[in-house]
């Protein structure tokens, strides 16, 4: 069994538990996964969504943090482009909104953002998360930032879990990330070391306790 399938039975069986309690309540059971940079979050999350709607499709939805990334322009007028993917550049309030309408199942269904790595910005609306799932995964690098605003993230948020993964490893993922998006060996460098691998340190020393480590 391979790793990712390993994590994804982990993580399933896990939900599981908790969403027997949920379901009885009506409720809709929120997870969250978190790691840094090239751990793998959204590979997982994809394969999490797939596993759970294996037995009922619709019962699961994805929600990725990156779609609330702020457009390059607000971050050009803010001299934070090179910082694009810290903690600071993204919509924190609106996630959090995003997430509040998603708990409370009220509505027939959500549109919600969605990132579009080669266009390097987010679509709005580009996926509708409907009432009838049950069970909403989101993934992304700082849902459980023990630091203002992010904190405010965390409650809700029913179960999480951690990917962690060697700093070696981050390192190839991402400059093999980056070089499949066409960028230089030089600008690959200064992403990789000036802010991606700095993000990871911090999502991994700075982050909240979590439920499960993958």
């Amino acid at each position: 069994m391979t790793d990712l399938a390993d994590r994804v039975a982990a993580l399933a069986a896990a939900i599981e538990t908790r969403a027997t309690a949920t379901s009885a309540s009506g409720r809709r059971l929120m997870v969250g996964i978190v790691g840094p940079p090239g751990a793998g979050k959204s590979t997982l999350a994809e394969a999490l969504v797939a596993r759970l709607d294996g037995t009922r499709p619709g019962r699961a939805a994805l929600l990725a943090q990156d779609g609330f990334h702020y457009d390059d322009a607000v971050l050009d007028a803010a001299g934070m482009r090179p910082r694009k993917g810290a903690p600071e550049t993204f919509d924190v309030a609106g996630l959090v909104h995003c997430l509040k309408r998603l708990a409370a199942r009220d509505e027939a269904e959500v549109a919600v953002p969605v990132f579009d790595r080669r266009l390097e910005i987010a679509r709005a609306g580009a996926r509708l998360i409907e009432r009838a799932s049950e069970i909403v995964v989101v993934e992304g690098n700082w849902l459980l930032l023990d630091e203002t605003p992010w904190s405010a993230v965390r409650p809700w948020l029913d179960l999480t879990a951690m990917l962690q993964v060697p700093e070696a490893v981050l390192r190839a993922r991402l400059e093999a990330r980056w070089c499949d998006l066409g960028f230089d060996p030089a600008s690959i460098a200064v992403k990789v070391d000036g802010n991606d691998l700095p993000n990871a340190r911090r999502v991994l020393a700075a982050s909240a306790a979590v439920d499960l480590v993958l």
